[in-house]
């Protein structure tokens, strides 16, 4: 048992404060809290009494002397039994006792005092605790005490939470809301900035971290606690620390309070959807999303009339339904450099059609080349062959550039065959060697694969590749390694491959295949390699003077546009990987431009781009 007795002086008291009703109250109100905090109210108490000498604590408690710092009282009484009539101190009954049954008398006394009757107290290697009996099991453990603390707790989590709505509702909070621009999208960095430059704010969520970091210790302190003293009970207590709000969480709960709160409703932004996800059963919380302005975004301001729509553009775009679009280039001129658009353009369903029955408009005429295969003959395909179907533009015809939409080969296997053929294809947008091409990715990122399709009455398979629209490119080379796989005899696996066949060897036989025909579908545009070299050599010698080489701003845009549409047509790559560069293999090998000279076109349209039209570069890897 615990007692706390204060003896006051109350004219002593009154001198001291001015108002001892007041004063007698407080004291009450703090003595009332000793059985919760004892540490920190026995150290209120005791400064009390040393600055104002009107007051006398006492702390009484049942058990033996030297279980706890007294240091800071005045007196100490530990007793074994305490009543309004009388004190019995343990001293005093050990000298009653004889000397055998003084050490069962202080173990029984001990044992009813500490374990309240309900066990035996036992002390082994410097800790002691009670020896429950089996109808009082639970006897080492103070449920009182626990339930006390996990209330506190609990009660120290509403007020962790209810300082951060405090910090909501509070005049600092609700001018910078009133402060932030409304007539655009502000993203989490914009905020930031605004959080940043609110000084008032500030010093607000200074004293906000720290009362929650004061507040913070000392739950900690009360769940060791709870924990210390739930060790030796059934009842584990269930308790998590409350987690601090970082600072990025303030943003996006700004962020929320902007865009999530409408109609009596409310949700969390996401800025990456630019979309609330309201709370409940209910998607009324969206109030409308304004439009984004500044940074590289193309629109200068959103529309009065519609604030997610945009209102007027940046310079180098033209507003169009409510977004802005890069201003076209004049189609008559741009088809004076390169003719992008041609009666060739079919939907993919037309295109499909045209390639399944051969359609003549859709040839294009190239020269096959290899070392290794003779078509219309068969070859033993076990080992790597190459061939190549080739344009040679450059000097056949110089005035066109050629797309591929398509691919067909008939090939014949002998009867029985094993043999499953591969093919690897790279392509030479224009021209150059073989490691300036790139490799079909047959079936990844959404690229197509090959069609197979057998012939009636024949061992001859029709392979198709339709690459359509959406993966049609340019090309001038197409080089076709052909592997096959297949389960090979262990006699045969050392075989090199070469040298004629011999059809007559039943064993050897059925490896062999041919291909009969191999074809490119696609159209030709027509190109103006003096014009266009005109144009980037007036870029090029602005930029190399150092003059404002983005002084002719139809020429920049011009030459943005053909980069643009080249590029785009460049074969898929993995998530997070750039592009490949095919406007550069243009200029290399169709304008025969030098290394230096392309990089300095290059630098010139991207900080065109930039720092006048306020776009983002698009990263490209070289190829050329």
């Amino acid at each position: 048992e615990e007692a706390l007795t204060m003896y006051m002086d109350k004219s002593h008291l009154d001198r001291k404060s001015g108002n001892a009703t007041q004063s007698v109250e407080a004291l009450h109100q703090l003595a009332s809290s000793y059985f919760v905090d004892r540490d920190g109210t026995m150290r209120r108490l005791h400064e009390i009494q040393i600055s104002t000498g009107a007051i006398k604590v006492t702390e009484t408690r049942t058990g033996p002397l030297g279980c706890n710092s007294y240091d800071n009282l005045d007196s100490v009484s530990s007793v074994l039994l305490q009543s309004t009539e009388s004190k019995l101190h343990l001293q005093g009954l050990q000298i009653i006792f004889p000397q055998y049954l003084q050490e069962k008398f202080v173990q029984s006394a001990l044992s009813y005092i500490m374990c309240n009757g309900e066990g035996e107290y036992v002390c082994q290697n410097s800790q002691c605790r009670c020896q429950c009996a089996e109808e009082f099991p639970q006897c080492n453990c103070p449920i009182t005490d626990i339930q006390i603390m996990e209330y506190t707790l609990a009660n120290m989590a509403k007020s962790w939470a209810e300082a951060y709505k405090d910090l909501e509702n509070s005049d600092e909070f609700k001018s910078f809301m009133k402060r932030l621009p409304s007539n655009h999208f502000l993203t989490i960095g914009s905020i930031h900035q605004h959080w940043g430059n609110d000084w008032d704010l500030q010093n607000r969520y200074k004293l906000l971290q720290s009362s929650t970091e004061a507040q913070r210790q000392k739950i900690q302190r009360t769940a060791r606690k709870l924990f210390g003293l739930s060790v030796r009970c059934r009842h584990n207590p269930s308790h998590q620390l409350p987690r601090e709000r970082t600072i990025q969480q303030w943003l996006a709960r700004v962020q929320s309070l902007l865009y999530c709160n409408e109609n009596g409703f409310w949700g969390t932004f996401l800025e990456s959807q630019r979309s609330c996800v309201c709370h409940g059963s209910t998607t009324l919380c969206q109030r409308p999303i304004p439009c984004i302005i500044g940074g590289n975004n193309s629109c200068a301001m959103c529309s009065l009339a519609n604030i997610s729509l945009c209102g007027s553009c940046n310079k180098g775009y033209k507003l169009y339904r409510g977004r802005c679009e890069p201003q076209n280039v004049d189609s008559e001129r741009s088809e004076q450099f390169i003719s992008f658009e041609t009666d060739l353009d079919f939907q993919d369903l037309e295109l499909k059609y045209l390639l399944q029955k051969m359609d003549s408009r859709l040839y294009v005429h190239t020269t096959f080349i290899s070392n290794e295969i003779r078509l219309d003959t068969f070859f033993d395909p076990r080992w790597r062959k190459r061939m190549s179907l080739t344009l040679k533009s450059n000097k056949n015809r110089m005035d066109f550039i050629h797309m591929v939409i398509g691919m067909s080969m008939r090939i014949c296997q002998m009867r029985n065959s094993s043999l499953d053929p591969m093919f690897f294809v790279y392509v030479n947008p224009f021209s150059g060697s073989h490691s300036e091409g790139w490799n079909m990715p047959f079936g990844e990122f959404g690229y197509p694969r090959w069609e197979k399709i057998r012939l009636q009455n024949s061992q001859c398979y029709n392979w198709t590749l339709l690459l359509g629209n959406r993966w049609k490119t340019f090309f001038e080379t197409v080089h076709i390694y052909l592997r096959s796989r297949t389960r090979l005899p262990t006699l045969l696996r050392n075989e090199t491959g070469q040298g004629p066949v011999d059809l007559s060897d039943p064993s050897k036989r059925q490896f062999y295949i041919k291909i009969s025909d191999v074809q490119v579908f696609g159209y030709s545009l027509r190109f103006n390699a003096d014009l266009l070299r005109s144009a980037v050599q007036q870029v090029n010698q602005s930029y190399t003077q150092g003059g404002q080489f983005y002084s002719s701003s139809s020429v920049m845009l011009l030459l943005l546009d053909i980069r643009d549409r080249i590029n785009r047509l460049a074969p898929p790559v993995a998530p997070g990987k750039p592009q490949l560069d095919l406007f550069s293999c243009m200029l290399k090998h169709r304008l025969k431009l030098t290394s230096s000279e392309i990089i300095r076109v290059n630098h010139a349209l991207d900080l065109y781009n930039t720092e006048i039209l306020k776009q983002s570069d698009q990263m490209t890897a070289k190829l050329c």
